[in-house]
């Protein structure tokens, strides 16, 4: 059992496309599934559908053929915790990265959430 799933998630989404994979199977999580849409949303990964096998549920990611991820980043860990206000919230490469943040309306991207006047806490960044 791992302590930080968001973290093995981007892990497997890393691993897979490194091995060119066309998708990725996780344990399902609301977090992660709100995770996985965000990413699709921008155009870093492709459909995000949820499987069941029995009770189980599993998150499937399609990835894209050319690989658009970069690189897949933490920031806030379960022994760290970052936090950012919305005039604090960090920009990944300029604007072409993205910032995944977790805030009182929900998850949602940097962009989103400075258009909003929202902080929240530090998810992840891609690009």
């Amino acid at each position: 059992m791992t302590s930080d799933t968001i973290a093995d998630m981007l892990t497997r989404i890393r691993n897979a496309q490194a091995a060119r994979h066309t998708r990725v199977s996780l344990p399902y999580s609301k977090l992660k599934e709100g995770i996985a849409k965000i990413l699709s949303e921008a155009g870093f990964v492709g459909e995000v559908k949820v499987e069941k096998n029995g009770t189980f549920q599993y998150l499937v990611i399609e990835l894209q053929e050319q690989g658009r991820i970069t690189a897949l980043e933490r920031v806030s860990k379960p022994g760290r915790r970052v936090y950012a206000s919305s005039t604090d919230i960090p920009l990944v490469l300029g604007g072409r990265g993205l910032v995944v943040l977790s805030t009182s309306k929900g998850l949602m991207t940097g962009r989103e959430a400075r258009k909003q006047g929202l902080g929240g806490e530090l998810i992840c960044k891609v690009w």
